[in-house]
């Protein structure tokens, strides 16, 4: 029972660690997901519609604490300090998970729970199956609490915490430092939005009572169709939603070709105006140099002139969905650089490049 009681604390601590580590790499990614959560719970739950939309501003403080939490909860386990405390708020945290996952499961409400990021996607019923495994493990180390017993290391808590913090704080000053995403650096767009080889189909269909499968399309008109699954999952494209238009038209094709230095303005409510001055200086001198400059927005039409007449900023726009913008760039504005479809460089607000490292990265 000892022995179990120890490995449990340890593959709990390990998963903890990993799965906030992972988040702090990226906690606006975590915090879109929270948002994605109160909205859907503001719905469902209409008697508190108002709290949960009054959530919704305060959903990144709440994702730095939650990643950093699992982070210092679970070296605090492995560590031995105060056991039993750590324990309880291991269970606190775990149910609080464990319900979200079985919502998201149960009611098909944000499929993807982020629970490590973007770095491994787990179904809606298995993220509630880990949470799951780990409540059992918990409620086992809490079962056996006694045999841990409390060590002196608080110093080590307290530079988890800081260091968890630390890595919070650069990542949402900067970029995640290991950028998981389908929009990272040295990614070809245009590849990814196609099949790495012939999607392949099952045909579902029922006749007489019975459901019957084919791989071919079957002739019989007397079937009643059913469902069509594709067997070959893995050989889906990664990006699937992305496009770029304008009021003439349909541009993505024309995104890919040349090199592009892309302007990222998700909307006009949080932006950092305070980068502009910057922007407007490199944007001048790289169209210069056979790099064009193209704003990416999902504000509208009049929103967006009467900014970019704001800032004195002389450039073409065009829309792509929301979604799909706070997916290519973390940062509002954020700056994304493409040479015939491939990424060469993207950049927060914080650290706008030279014109001299553009060009430099646009010819790699």
């Amino acid at each position: 029972m000892k022995i179990l009681a120890h490995i449990s604390r340890g593959i709990v601590g390990l998963l903890f660690i990993f799965s906030g580590l992972i988040k702090l790499n990226d906690p606006v990614g975590t915090q879109y997901k929270l948002e994605e959560y109160f909205e859907v719970f503001a719905t469902d739950f209409s008697a508190f519609q108002h709290f949960f939309e009054a959530l919704i501003p305060f959903a990144l403080y709440f994702s730095v604490f939650l990643c950093a939490a699992e982070v210092v909860l679970g070296i605090a386990l492995l560590v031995g300090y105060k056991p039993k405390t750590i324990s309880w708020l291991l269970l606190l945290i775990i149910v609080f998970f464990t319900f979200l996952t079985f919502y998201s499961a149960y009611f098909n409400k944000v499929t993807d729970c982020g629970c490590f990021g973007a770095a491994i996607k787990l179904t809606p019923w298995t993220s509630f199956g880990k949470d799951v495994f780990l409540l059992i493990l918990i409620v086992f180390i809490i079962y056996n609490r006694k045999i841990f017993k409390s060590q002196p290391t608080g110093f080590i808590v307290a530079l988890s915490t800081f260091a968890s913090l630390g890595i919070a704080v650069y990542s949402l000053r900067h970029l995640p430092i290991f950028d998981l995403l389908a929009y990272r650096v040295g990614a070809n767009i245009p590849a990814q939005m196609k099949p790495s080889e012939p999607l392949r189909y099952k045909y579902v269909f029922t006749k007489g009572g019975k459901e019957l499968e084919f791989e071919q399309y079957p002739t019989d008109t007397t079937m009643v169709f059913k469902d069509m699954i594709v067997m070959n999952e893995d050989a889906k494209p990664t990006i699937t939603d992305f496009r770029v238009w304008n009021d003439d038209g349909d541009f993505t094709e024309q995104a890919f070709k040349g090199k592009k230095l892309f302007l990222i303005i998700k909307n006009l409510t949080d932006i950092n105006t305070a980068a502009f001055p910057d922007i407007q200086k490199l944007v001048n001198a790289v169209k210069k140099q056979g790099v064009e400059p193209i704003v990416l927005t999902s504000a509208s039409s009049a929103e967006i002139t009467e900014f970019l007449t704001q800032h004195q900023l002389s450039l073409p726009y065009y829309y792509v969905d929301a979604t799909v913008l706070k997916t290519i760039s973390r940062s509002n504005p954020g700056l994304w650089l493409l040479n015939e479809g491939t990424v060469k460089g993207k950049w927060h607000y914080n650290d706008t490049p030279t014109p001299e490292e553009v060009l430099e990265d646009a010819a790699k």
